[in-house]
């Protein structure tokens, strides 16, 4: 592997930890937990792995002699920064319990497990990849651990390789589905544990107990620099309007994150979309009065950031694609007549002759690049796939179309020239800032300890991230504690709540305190890219959005 002059350096950097994780520990139970929500079902769900307390790791004088451990470790979903340090961290935390202990990776994601596709990390593989982005050391995938077949096959080979214990680096489903493993494994008294690290850019998996995902800090601060520099070339040319839309279809943290790092003009929150039941158009009027304002500032030119899963959070458009997704469904006669239609004029007109009356009108409203887009395929679950939805360039010609009304009755002379972005890949698989880089290393060490430890359907947790890492705290939270029960796909199942932007909470009430600043005047920061050597402040910095919830700023 050819490696640039910043991988080789970046090699050399040695992740900093909880001051307890550098010794022997000691682990310290606190009281039995319950699940958010829903606590009867979920705890006659998982009577295995239900009301465990949380543990925390301290610092102690005792030497223990642990016996020989194999340990499986599955990246699933999709990739985020410091995925790999996990990976180094559970190795040398392993190494540290026992020389002789082994790390098997399954290849491919989940689907390594059942298909039994692994390869035995060693030191050499391990070194290749310590401080890089991306999941390329096994890769990841997004195959479902639901069925049990799926979890007896994993037993198989667990049996075959002598592991006692999976690792899953995932998200809120990829460790929805670990704990289901958990309980499955104990249920069978199989003698395999399973641990959850958790894993997301789009920041929606934290709680009380998990202060933020990783990967989270790095993509925003990749994004942020790119949205900076889009910001300097609007303001120094001065013509156009830029709308850029970033990840995150179930939440906008992303987005509000890159709000409060750049400070654009527009930033638009999809909870408060939700909260505010506002329509398309609504939203199209409010962008076309910032525009309008700051046309008359003789600055005809902005940045809009816009997150992924807008579309689905402004309720007209929800019923819209509810609707699209019945009469679209596969199987569905709708759909085979659906398909049979030639041209797009013709499909237009078959949906439109199907919907509701209200619901037809807004499909109607949208642009027909747009509309077409809603009615391509499906993904696997009968639902829209968002991420094909050129959000911004709806909102771009919704704004045209205003505009241009506005003009022909003379109430507006605004000239409007408007760029599409979607920032997405780019942060995936960034080298991990050094937040990211010593939290997951973190993660690591600590699901290596749990696993020492004997426990199952936990989720590795580092605390107090707001402080020097020497102060951080070391955890496991038991994965049941997260979960509520929801209705997904006509079935009620147990799943990790999804941590969506609360409009109550700070960063929040610190962004919507100065948008309205930020919409008139030009007040753009330029972050720059990621700083891995340099002062702390610069280099070593958490997000806003936890500095924030933390009483930090």
């Amino acid at each position: 592997m050819t490696k640039s002059a910043l991988q080789i350096e970046r090699a050399k950097y040695a992740p900093k930890m909880p001051k307890a994780l550098h010794g022997n520990v000691k682990i310290v139970s606190g009281k039995n937990t319950e699940s958010i929500a829903d606590q009867e079902e979920i705890k006659n769900l998982f009577p295995n792995t239900y009301g465990m307390p949380i543990v925390t790791f301290q610092e102690s004088d005792v030497v223990k002699q642990l016996p020989v451990m194999n340990v499986g470790v599955i990246l699933s979903g999709g990739q985020a920064p410091g995925g790999h340090n996990v990976i180094s961290g559970l190795f040398d935390g392993l190494n540290k319990l026992n020389p002789k202990n082994k790390l098997y990776g399954f290849l491919g994601g989940p689907g390594g497990l059942v298909s039994h596709k692994y390869l035995e990390l060693s030191a050499e593989i391990v070194e290749e990849y310590r401080n890089t982005g991306g999941f390329d050391i096994i890769g990841s995938g997004r195959t479902k651990l639901e069925e049990e077949d799926q979890y007896d096959k994993g037993l198989e080979i667990c049996k075959e390789l002598n592991i006692k214990a999976i690792i899953i680096i995932g998200g809120d489903d990829s460790n929805t589905n670990a704990c289901v493993l958990a309980e499955y494994y104990l249920q069978k008294n199989a003698g395999i544990q399973v641990i959850g690290c958790p894993k997301t850019i789009d920041g929606d998996l934290k709680n009380e107990m998990i202060e933020t995902s990783f990967g989270f800090d790095t993509a925003c601060k990749v994004y942020s620099e790119l949205i900076g520099n889009i910001m300097r070339d609007a303001n120094s040319a001065k013509k156009y309007w830029h709308f850029i839309k970033l990840m995150g279809r179930s939440a906008s943290h992303i987005g509000l994150e890159c709000a409060l790092q750049t400070q654009p003009n527009v930033c638009l929150i999809s909870e408060e979309v939700a909260a505010k039941e506002q329509t398309l158009q609504q939203i199209v009027d409010e962008l076309v009065k910032i525009i309008s304002d700051r046309a008359a500032n003789k600055e005809n030119f902005g940045v809009a950031l816009i997150p992924e899963g807008l579309i689905e959070f402004i309720p007209e458009m929800k019923t819209l694609i509810a609707e699209l997704n019945e009469l679209l469904a596969e199987g569905h006669a709708t759909a085979e007549a659906f398909n049979t239609q030639v041209t797009d004029d013709e499909k237009r007109d078959y949906v439109i002759s199907r919907l509701a009356i209200e619901t037809s009108k807004v499909f109607k409203s949208l642009p027909k690049g747009i509309a077409k887009q809603l009615t391509l395929d499906r993904d696997p679950h009968g639902n829209v796939q968002v991420s094909r939805i050129e959000t911004e360039r709806l909102l771009i010609e919704m704004v045209e179309k205003r505009l241009s009304v506005l003009k022909k009755q003379g109430e507006t002379k605004v000239k409007f020239s408007a760029l599409n972005h979607f920032f997405g890949y780019e942060g995936r698989c960034a080298a991990p800032s050094n937040f990211d880089a010593d939290y997951c290393y973190s993660l690591g060490q600590t699901a290596a300890l749990l696993v020492a430890e004997g426990k199952s359907g936990y989720m590795a947790s580092v605390q107090n991230t707001t402080e020097p890492s020497d102060q951080w705290i070391a955890t496991g939270v038991p994965i049941t504690m997260m979960m509520n029960m929801e209705r997904r796909h006509g079935l009620w199942k147990p799943v990790i709540q999804k941590a969506l932007v609360r409009l109550d909470d700070a960063p929040f009430k610190v962004f919507a305190a100065k948008r309205g600043e930020w919409a008139v005047h030009t007040s753009y920061v330029y972050p720059g890219p990621i700083q891995y050597w340099g002062p702390k402040t610069v280099c070593d910095a958490s997000t806003k959005t936890l500095q924030l919830e933390k009483g930090k700023l």
